[in-house]
């Protein structure tokens, strides 16, 4: 399995970290993708993916850690994808749950990342919290662009829109909680050339782990539940979603 969105870099790891990726290892997660938060994180990002030959870093600015950019961090961003040849850009988007984050900024910032994603050829790695609609307007005025909109929460029809874009999805967590009815049969109908499987740890644990730091060896149980909801086998979830994150990230083979 391929872990596309996991915060493997996040100060809760600091203590543990080469045993998470470890048990990562032995639950079969392979490979992670690491995406970057802000651009003070970025160093430790690059160091902590160097370590182990299956994390790969994205670096970006996310929009819930607005008040940390400044424009110049956009330019200083080209300059690690031109240096770094990270697997992706992100995690970028636009969040309008939390209060108090300037939309406009959030724009701003996220369509800056967008056009660097395209510039270089590179997946977008996006967060899109009640701003799918957004999202997909910015993609469109963007153009030439290629991704996927972590922890989905929209609807199927926005869904359909996104692959439409150019765009996939990743389902974590929050897949595996009975009353989550829409995304769950969201998740049974999904093209499954268009699924990506994510835990993006350290947050949003499964329904078995309520409350508990999360880490990528969950991803298993991710895939199962899936795999129940779509009347198949895990390992064909594993196997395909696999395949679309080493297709979109273009990750060798593990």
């Amino acid at each position: 399995m391929v872990d596309s969105h996991c915060h493997l870099d996040a100060a809760e790891f600091d203590s543990d970290r080469a045993a998470v990726v470890s048990r990562a290892r032995a639950s079969g997660v392979l490979q992670q993708v690491v995406p970057a938060v802000d651009a003070a994180g970025w160093p430790k990002l690059r160091e902590v993916c160097a370590a182990d030959a299956g994390l790969f870093p994205a670096y970006g600015l996310h929009p819930m850690y607005l008040r940390e950019h400044q424009p110049a961090h956009l330019d200083e961003l080209r300059d690690w994808i031109e240096r770094e040849r990270p697997v992706a850009v992100g995690e970028c988007g636009l969040d309008f749950f939390v209060e108090g984050l300037d939309t406009d900024a959030q724009r701003f910032y996220f369509e800056g990342q967008l056009k660097l994603a395209r510039e270089f050829d590179l997946p977008a790695i996006v967060h899109a919290r009640r701003a799918v609609d957004a999202v997909i307007a910015a993609v469109k005025r963007v153009g030439k662009l290629r991704g996927v909109v972590h922890s989905y929460s929209g609807s199927a029809e926005q869904a359909r829109q996104l692959f439409d874009l150019g765009l996939l999805i990743g389902l974590g967590g929050p897949v595996t909680y009975e009353r989550a009815n829409r995304l769950r049969q969201l998740a049974a109908n999904v093209p499954l050339d268009s699924l990506l499987l994510e835990t993006d740890a350290p947050d949003q644990p499964d329904s078995r782990h309520r409350g508990e730091r999360n880490e990528p060896s969950r991803l298993p149980f991710v895939c199962e539940t899936i795999a129940a909801l779509r009347g198949v086998e895990p390992r064909d979830i594993a196997r395909a979603t696999a395949d679309n994150a080493r297709r979109l990230f273009a990750l060798p083979p593990a």
